[in-house]
């Protein structure tokens, strides 16, 4: 139900657009938001976006650089990533919220992507 793409390797400092494709007819009723995974540490949130798109959250660790935005009409999320660092080398997981406002825990998202990988070198 949700397809993310985008992912890829790129060197420090570039940037990436990521997009996760939602199918249903409800995709403008829920927040979505982005989560991400690294290699020997848990998944943590990256980005929310509420339902209409008029509010956003990010992750300290990515506020400035990297974007999140939604098109109602194309039932697709994306995340903007400039400014890449290796330490944002991780896999990339779109969820949707159970809710139209979202929140930044795991929990609160009740579908999933299957993941997209970003690798950072230096």
């Amino acid at each position: 139900q949700l397809q993310a793409s985008g992912g890829g390797s790129v060197q420090a400092g570039d940037s990436l657009r990521l997009s996760c494709v939602v199918s249903g007819r409800t995709f403008s009723s829920y927040a979505m938001g982005w989560f991400r995974q690294s290699p020997g540490k848990e998944r943590e949130f990256v980005a929310s976006i509420t339902s209409g798109g008029s509010s956003r959250y990010s992750a300290d660790s990515v506020r400035g650089r990297f974007t999140i935005s939604r098109d109602n009409a194309k039932n697709t999320v994306y995340l903007q990533m400039n400014s890449l660092k290796p330490e944002d080398t991780a896999v990339y997981y779109c969820a949707r919220s159970r809710s139209w406002f979202g929140a930044t825990t795991q929990n609160e998202y009740d579908v999933w992507g299957q993941g997209t990988l970003v690798t950072v070198s230096s």
